[in-house]
């Protein structure tokens, strides 16, 4: 039986290519030795980085360039890079650019030369760019989870939910309006697979939103709307304050999310800083990185954000 909801979709294609050329605005701003550009700058409302001292020095590039690094939204989002880059550069005397889009975004960059490293959150799609050979090396990094957000009030009925499908199914019986990414980011791709486990496919209408950007203007438009979203927890919980929403179905461990870290390969394109993004990826992977990731949050949330989960680094 399709259970497909009458939606309305925002022009999120228009906006995943703006997003796109954004992205390499960025790619060439950085390249040329112009600062990053402001969109894509690391949020300021995150904890202050951690005083534990260095256990595993990273290596320095001996190029100096810029390390590109690629990531989805929700690393910044949450305000984790804030916490994880700066000691890096401290140490190395090397600076960090970050493109901050979707997961999509972040590996196309990499696949065309215009990002050193990613981070992202899209298991099959990162499986295809590394078949292709367009990594050098994939190591996992971290994980949290994802969450479905709606309003207190909860007009479909999902807290006690047993299952993310069923939850799914009774937003779209209930036709109540739900709040999509729309924007092949690592969330999107997620979405679209839940939905799939469900049996559902969602049409455009009013009660399907896409607004092809990042998690936070999800949120926010979810909020405005007292609309449902699928959402990543650490998002979530740094704009939790500024919302009118809940969290209202968690724990199906179809909802984990894994992130990576992968080292483009340089063939990708001529000014591929292979060096530096190796350097900043045994940071990431390091005692150290792992120990910031572990304790992101505990004070500002009461718990962590992110649990490391990381492979040891090695070449291949």
């Amino acid at each position: 039986m399709n259970l497909s909801p009458t939606t309305h979709r925002a022009p999120a294609p228009r906006l995943r290519r703006a997003a796109l050329v954004v992205a390499t605005a960025c790619f060439a701003a950085v390249r040329a030795g112009t600062a990053a550009p402001p969109p894509f700058s690391r949020a300021t409302n995150a904890p202050a980085p951690s005083t534990r001292p260095a256990s595993a020095p990273a290596q320095p590039s001996a190029s100096r360039a810029p390390v590109i690094l690629a990531t989805t939204t929700s690393t910044q989002d949450s305000g984790l890079l804030d916490v994880l880059i700066p000691p890096f550069e401290a140490r190395t005397g090397g600076a960090v650019k970050i493109i901050a889009v979707g997961s999509g975004q972040a590996l196309a960059l990499g696949e065309r030369g215009e990002a050193d490293l990613v981070l992202s959150h899209a298991p099959e799609a990162e499986e295809k760019f590394m078949a292709q050979g367009s990594g050098l090396l994939r190591r996992r990094l971290m994980y949290n989870d994802f969450i479905l957000v709606g309003p207190a009030a909860d007009p479909a009925g999902v807290h006690g939910s047993k299952h993310v499908a069923a939850a799914l199914e009774a937003i779209v019986r209930s036709k109540a309006v739900f709040v999509s990414r729309g924007d092949d980011s690592g969330t999107h791709k997620m979405e679209k697979k839940l939905w799939s486990l469900a049996g559902v496919s969602p049409a455009p209408g009013p009660a399907y939103l896409e607004t092809g950007q990042g998690m936070g203007a999800a949120l926010r438009v979810a909020s405005e709307k007292s609309a449902y979203t699928l959402t990543d927890r650490s998002t979530f919980l740094s704009l939790k304050q500024t919302l009118h929403l809940q969290v209202l179905f968690e724990g199906d461990l179809a909802l984990r999310n894994e992130y990576h870290v992968i080292v483009v390969n340089p063939k990708n394109g001529p000014r591929v800083n292979v060096e530096g993004a190796r350097a900043l990826a045994r940071y990431l992977l390091s005692k150290e990185g792992l120990a910031r990731v572990r304790d992101f949050g505990r004070e500002r949330f009461g718990q962590p954000l992110f649990v490391p989960d990381a492979e040891p680094y090695g070449d291949e």
